[in-house]
């Protein structure tokens, strides 16, 4: 019975989770922003003592690995491997749009297909598209919506879209039959989890020496805004 602690930070959101033979125990979910670096450790030590398990019973870490934001991937990759270091633990990297997937799958009934976003400013976003197995039809790739976008899918099949990204989709594709918007879904780390475990059970674990975040696109600083 793996027991796994999963972290995700690749949004604004901050959620963390213990799971076990791939059934949650607990999980916490923060929507603060920027609140990844200064509550992140805070919120793992609080589930922990919540389930009554120490850190050194664990059996793997696992994260969320992107694609998402430059910072809030970097803090949870980094604690996950600080964890791993200091506990002799296994970590597991899971790629959040199949996380955030894998979540909408669990009520996915009509077996439509799924297309998680995550916002990359402007009309940009972050996208992959799976069938109702978790197949991955459409690899992750950071895509223009533009008015014609997934017509050639969406002619065929309903899709899902889900996803702080598929907000600006919306206004696109309203009056499309196929186009069905689910709101309110960010990534959560107890799907993170359940991935986790099949990753546990087939012993597929990341260099923690050489594991980096799935940025997908290089970081691009912005200029602090003038105070008037």
């Amino acid at each position: 019975m793996p027991k796994i602690l999963s972290i995700e930070t690749s949004t604004t959101v901050c959620s963390v989770a213990i799971t076990t033979d791939g059934n949650t125990l607990a999980s916490q979910k923060l929507f603060l922003e920027k609140s990844h670096s200064t509550l992140l450790t805070v919120v793992i030590e609080q589930i922990m003592k919540q389930v009554g398990i120490e850190m050194a019973e664990l059996d793997a870490i696992a994260v969320s690995k992107g694609p998402g934001s430059y910072t809030g991937l970097r803090i949870g990759v980094s604690t996950a491997k600080g964890l791993c270091y200091a506990l002799d633990k296994p970590l597991i990297a899971v790629n959040t749009l199949h996380a955030m997937a894998n979540e909408v799958n669990l009520h996915n009934h009509s077996q439509a297909l799924l297309c998680p976003m995550i916002d990359a400013r402007r009309m940009e976003v972050y996208t992959a598209l799976y069938d109702g197995e978790l197949n991955e039809l459409k690899k992750t790739s950071a895509k223009i919506l533009e008015e014609n976008s997934f017509d050639e899918t969406l002619s065929l099949k309903q899709v899902l879209f889900f996803g702080n990204g598929a907000e600006k989709f919306i206004t696109l594709k309203k009056d499309v039959p196929n186009a069905v918007f689910i709101d309110r879904i960010t990534p959560s780390a107890w799907s993170v989890g359940h991935l986790a475990h099949q990753a546990f059970l087939k012993s597929d674990f990341e260099d923690v020496a050489y594991f980096e975040p799935y940025y997908l696109k290089d970081f691009v600083a912005t200029k602090p805004k003038k105070i008037l």
